[in-house]
């Protein structure tokens, strides 16, 4: 079973003998949360004035997040080739509607499908070669949207070829329009690992940023395992 990263700072794909280097590797590599599992984080989401509470709690193959300050529950259960969004509502959970997964939070950038990072889940990952973002060294990969649900088509992921934690991931619908892209400001470390400290999300038309929001947490909290 695949295990949970923080949705955010991360990427792979498919072996690329080329660079010598494994494609779901480098994806299992970026998930984050492989390196947070029973962990809670908190933090929040900002644009202008709009500042958005989230919590995520981390466990293994089982992601709850509540955001808003109406603290709004989601579960995602996550499996081999398998990414299944909820919500809960009055202690009981619903699938979440495939179509409202484009649908901005509250106003900002993010929408319920970039929160729940069901994307980097995604199968068959391809190594496109190296590039540098912001003077780093990644690896470029990208992965094809295997159905027709959310917004995106295609997205590309630059992982940071020491620390295994994404730099920037750019998606694009079905006409090949690039529509999202999220850069990594600054990542903590933990224990042995790496987790999104901030992160900028900008709408895109084209190559121009159209709006901008911020993402951020605080330093991951340890949980015992069994506990909420």
């Amino acid at each position: 079973m695949k295990s949970w990263i923080l949705r955010m700072a991360a990427v792979g794909l498919m072996t690329a003998p080329a660079w010598g280097q494994d494609a779901g590797q480098l994806m299992e590599r970026a998930r984050i949360a492989a390196t947070l599992q029973q962990s809670d984080l908190h933090g929040e989401i900002s644009k202008g004035r709009t500042k958005l509470p989230i919590s995520l709690f981390l466990r293994g193959e089982n992601i709850q997040f509540t955001t808003g300050e109406g603290r709004k529950r989601f579960h995602m259960r996550l499996g081999d080739d398998q990414f299944d969004l909820f919500e809960i509502v009055d202690g009981k959970q619903r699938a979440f509607p495939a179509g409202q997964l484009e649908e901005s939070i509250a106003g900002t950038d993010l929408t319920y499908e970039d929160l729940a990072f069901r994307f980097l889940y995604w199968p068959n990952p391809k190594l496109e070669g190296d590039e540098r973002v912001s003077r780093n060294d990644c690896w470029k990969i990208r992965v094809n949207n295997p159905g027709n649900k959310g917004a995106y088509a295609a997205i590309y992921v630059w992982i940071h070829k020491d620390s295994g934690a994404f730099m920037k991931i750019e998606g694009f619908d079905r006409s090949g329009k690039r529509l999202k892209r999220f850069e990594v400001r600054e990542v903590q470390k933990v224990g042995d690992g790496y987790t999104l400290k901030e992160m900028d999300v900008s709408t895109m038309n084209g190559d121009r940023t159209a709006s901008r929001s911020k993402l951020s947490f605080d330093r991951p909290r340890r949980v015992v395992p069994g506990e909420r």
